[in-house]
């Protein structure tokens, strides 16, 4: 008699279980879902950065290219540039910055297999066009510049050097000035 008496209670624990299953899957999953649309329209509205540093938006970072489309390519050293001199305002001594550099390839790019192959060996030329960009700038000006502006000159100048877009992001991995 007691088995069965302990039967009994474990099938009504299990059917209470069941209906609470159910009852949670119709009522906060649906709400859960709201926040997080909710939470997503308050991120996109004071546009927070939703996880490649220093970039912005991930539209504006990769061109609106999936992530499964894109190959990254890093180059082989961080690079040492030498910041334009800014005299005028009194600073005389030397500044340096120090970044490494990520480019974003992407794969689905007509010239992507033209290009990506020979890019190791065009490093240097991709070295000049970043040391060009940063180095027209002052310690002040690329202290208080977003990081996300000067990465868009790089990729106009790499975009225009290959006459391509094929490389569709750029991103540091380190960005230090002295």
């Amino acid at each position: 008699m007691k088995k069965n008496l302990i039967a009994v209670i474990i099938l009504a624990v299990l059917v209470v279980n069941t209906v609470m299953t159910g009852i949670m899957m119709f009522v906060v999953i649906p709400a859960n879902q709201k926040t997080m649309a909710l939470v997503g329209d308050i991120a996109a509205a004071i546009q927070l950065d939703l996880g490649i540093a220093g970039s912005g938006t991930v539209e504006t970072a990769t061109n609106n290219v999936a992530i499964a489309d894109i190959a990254p390519y890093n180059l082989t050293e961080e690079l040492t540039i030498k910041l334009k001199n800014d005299s005028e305002n009194g600073d005389t001594g030397d500044h340096y910055a120090v970044v490494g550099v990520t480019l974003s390839l992407n794969t689905k790019d007509d010239d992507y297999k033209a290009y990506s192959e020979a890019i190791a060996t065009q490093e240097g030329l991709i070295k000049d066009k970043i040391i060009g960009v940063i180095g027209s700038y002052t310690y002040a000006e690329a202290s208080s510049a977003n990081t996300s502006d000067i990465q868009a000159k790089i990729l106009e100048e790499l975009q225009t050097a290959y006459n391509s877009k094929f490389i569709c992001g750029v991103s540091f991995s380190k960005w230090l000035l002295q």
